[in-house]
């Protein structure tokens, strides 16, 4: 399956790779009795009382009686179960959550490095791999917050989002005023960036003055268990919002890879 997701102004999110299944969840969980997996949806199994009744009618108090309609399997001598969602439901719903740990993915992501520093900070067993600016030069791709993005909190809804004591609501031309402001510096830092490369700076020093709105990009892998721990709260309604929209990016993924897993995910959290 390919996945590719445009996210922010220069921003993606990409599918490198998934091991696993909702199916080899299961049998994780069926080691201790050997069963494996069975099967999905409404599965058919012998009605016993229509079987021992075919084998000895004197067994069968509803053939005994003339009756031929069994109350399990109304006469189809087949009566239909709950598949493997139950155990799947069980698993998630009583915290058995190491069965989870037997599928995952790994991904691309290209974000601005503000963004890569909420991500680092989760103790979920993830395994990172980000370019180096110690080797090849960081592109020229910086991260500008659209005016809408800007005046999101102007009424002070999001405390996570406060602004310092003492200052101004922000309006549409302050915002105009801080993105062309950006622009101006990004364009600086690039300039300085570049004519200290040109000087003979170690590149690992040439990028000191570099601001956290450059974008980067990195490789991140986690089982299952791990990406939906990172989701819980790096799509809550307190994140900063730039990380939400690559934390729902990872959600859809899920969604698509793990159908059943990511349905009861999205339930517990209502």
């Amino acid at each position: 399956m390919s996945f590719r997701k445009e996210i922010l102004d220069h921003g993606y999110l990409e599918l490198v790779d998934t091991w696993g299944s909702e199916e080899q969840i299961i049998e994780a969980a069926r080691m201790s009795t050997g069963k494996g997996f069975i099967g999905w949806g409404p599965i058919e199994k012998v009605c016993v009382h229509c079987h021992e009744g075919r084998v000895n009618v004197a067994m069968d108090a509803f053939h005994v009686s003339g009756v031929t309609d069994c109350p399990k399997c109304a006469g189809t001598g087949k009566v239909k179960g709950s598949g493997d969602e139950k155990l799947l439901r069980y698993l998630w719903e009583n915290k058995h959550s190491t069965p989870f740990e037997m599928a995952g993915l790994t991904i691309e992501v290209q974000a601005p490095i503000f963004v890569f520093r909420e991500w680092h900070r989760h103790r979920v067993p993830f395994s990172y791999n980000e370019m180096s600016a110690r080797y090849v030069p960081l592109p020229d791709v910086n991260y500008v917050p659209t005016i809408e993005r800007l005046m999101m909190n102007a009424g002070g809804s999001n405390k996570q989002a406060g602004v310092v004591k003492g200052a101004v609501e922000l309006t549409t031309l302050a915002a105009e005023a801080f993105q062309k402001m950006l622009f101006e510096l990004y364009a600086t830092a690039e300039v300085a960036y570049r004519v200290a490369l040109e000087k003979g700076v170690p590149k690992e020093l040439a990028r000191v003055h570099l601001p956290v709105g450059r974008y980067s990009r990195m490789r991140a892998s986690a089982n299952l268990r791990g990406w939906l721990a990172f989701i819980s709260l790096r799509s809550a309604p307190n994140a900063q919002w730039e990380i939400r929209q690559y934390s729902d990016a990872v959600g859809e993924l899920i969604g698509r890879l793990f159908p059943r897993t990511w349905s009861l995910f999205q339930e517990s959290k209502k």
